[in-house]
């Protein structure tokens, strides 16, 4: 039985969403950027206006009571309307002004687009850039963005999307390195790879790559790391040409043909599409993207 007529508003639905979802107190602050003190005292209080716990505490974390279970279904409805309200709201700010919040990976921070971003701001100065460089998918259905970057081959969201150009990739090494390759096959070479099983020394990929007989010997984590150790001579790299082109330590290994990579997608939610700010900024960074469009796609890629 409820204690109160007004047993929780929408700050304690937000709370309690964001302890279901990580299954701890501390990884529920985190996600809504609170202290993980100040959420503790708001759950404790939320399930005293309800006279019932909504979670069971263990060592391994915080579990759903049946009541918790019963509400979650009504919290995330709440958040979807409230989410929705706040983009219609936004969505008729005619005004070019204010900040826009852009989602981008990692290593588009080494490519022209970050030229493109300054050019933006100097032609727009009321509007401010909120950039967010992560590998992780922004759901812009829920506004974690306004507008997101995304390399991939297909793009499957509720969202208003371009497809700005199609990427290559190819194997990058330093000029010493170069010197030591004699021909296409790789015998005696090594690439450096993302994390593969220990002990393997080939890959699906490499005996697809233009150098089949050469060893994953090397493998990381990160994409600058990859890029560094390539230009330090450990071995090659595969990278997508826009990026491998302009790092100044390396060069496109011999023998090979450039092979096509994933797609460049500039994305927003469908009700944004008349924010002015958004609109401005959409327009202006997919017209100076498609017009180098020879920096993303290689001429003599394989298709």
């Amino acid at each position: 039985m409820l204690q109160e007529s007004h047993a929780f508003n929408w700050d304690d639905l937000k709370v309690f969403l964001a302890v279901a979802r990580t299954g701890t107190i501390r990884g529920g602050a985190e996600s809504i950027l609170i202290n993980h003190t100040t959420l503790t005292r708001r759950l404790s209080l939320m399930e005293e206006r309800l006279g019932s716990r909504l979670f069971d505490r263990s060592k391994q974390g915080l579990a759903l009571t049946q009541l918790g279970e019963d509400l979650l279904p009504y919290a995330q409805r709440v958040e979807e309307e409230m989410t929705a309200a706040s983009r219609v709201i936004v969505g008729r700010d005619a005004q070019p002004s204010g900040t826009v919040y852009l989602t981008l990976p990692h290593g588009l921070a080494m490519t022209s687009i970050m030229d493109d971003l300054a050019a933006f701001a100097d032609l727009y100065p009321d509007i401010t850039l909120n950039m967010n460089f992560t590998n992780d998918v922004a759901d812009l259905t829920r506004r974690e963005a306004d507008v997101s970057l995304r390399v991939a081959h297909e793009v499957s969201d509720d969202v208003v999307g371009r497809k700005l150009v199609q990427m290559s990739q190819a194997a990058y090494c330093n000029k010493d390195y170069a010197a030591r390759i004699r021909d296409n096959g790789g015998e005696g070479l090594h690439l450096i790879g993302w994390h593969e099983p220990e002990g393997d020394l080939t890959a699906k990929w490499v005996k697809e790559s233009c150098y089949p007989k050469a060893q994953l010997r090397h493998r990381v984590s990160e994409l600058v790391p990859l890029i560094t150790l390539a230009a330090s001579g450990l071995g090659m790299a595969y990278l997508a040409c826009n990026i491998g082109d302009r790092h100044p330590g390396l060069m496109r290994a011999p023998f090979q043909k450039p092979l096509p990579y994933r797609n460049l997608w500039l994305l927003l939610h469908r009700d944004l599409r008349n924010t002015a700010r958004v609109r401005l900024f959409v327009d202006f960074l997919a017209d100076r993207v498609t017009t180098r469009k020879n920096e993303f796609w290689v001429m003599g890629t394989e298709s």
